[in-house]
């Protein structure tokens, strides 16, 4: 299977966003009972548009099966994943390992990557500390609200984020 992490075009933007949102919706759905959406599509375009932002799509033998929104601080080294996602069908089959894996070799230089999720999906839990080596750091919710945020989460209800870092260079983080 050919396997490639390709820059998003502006004619892959309308799939990216759908299949995005798709996968975000079915996993709430499954680990939380939620049916709404879960992933405005203005939160998306709000991570694209941001100063910093580079997305890339995830292909396979030609098809799209995922993609990543990462935000490149290249002055300090601190960098972000907003968003990864595999396309519904897809999971199971490593996808969002070789994701992982091609954006750490497109950023060797990074110091620290952070990312959340959501404290109720179990299954990006243990993608990110089990898989990719990232530990919990904060867990945001009502009584302890996520700075970057309006104090709200999916629907408007505080729901609980965990926050998650990967020191990638501890000799070069600890310099700062």
């Amino acid at each position: 299977m050919e396997f490639e992490l390709v820059k998003l075009g502006s004619n892959d933007v309308k799939e990216f966003e759908a299949d995005m949102q798709e996968a975000f919706n079915k996993g709430a759905e499954y680990y939380s009972g939620q049916s709404e959406n879960v992933l405005p599509k203005e939160d998306i375009e709000e991570a694209l548009n941001t100063e910093g932002a580079v997305a890339y799509k995830a292909m396979l033998n030609g098809i799209m099966v995922g993609g990543t929104i990462v935000n490149i601080n290249s002055v300090t080294g601190h960098n972000h994943l907003d968003f990864l996602y595999v396309k519904d069908g897809y999971q199971g089959k490593k996808v969002g390992q070789r994701i992982w894996h091609n954006i750490q070799q497109l950023y060797p230089e990074t110091k620290i990557w952070e990312t959340c999720t959501p404290y109720f999906d179990q299954r990006n839990i243990h993608f990110y500390i089990n898989r990719l080596g990232f530990h919990a750091v904060e867990f945001y919710n009502q009584h302890h609200l996520d700075p970057t945020e309006n104090a709200t989460y999916a629907g408007g209800n505080p729901t609980g984020m965990f926050r998650f870092e990967k020191i990638m260079n501890q000799e070069s983080t600890n310099k700062q």
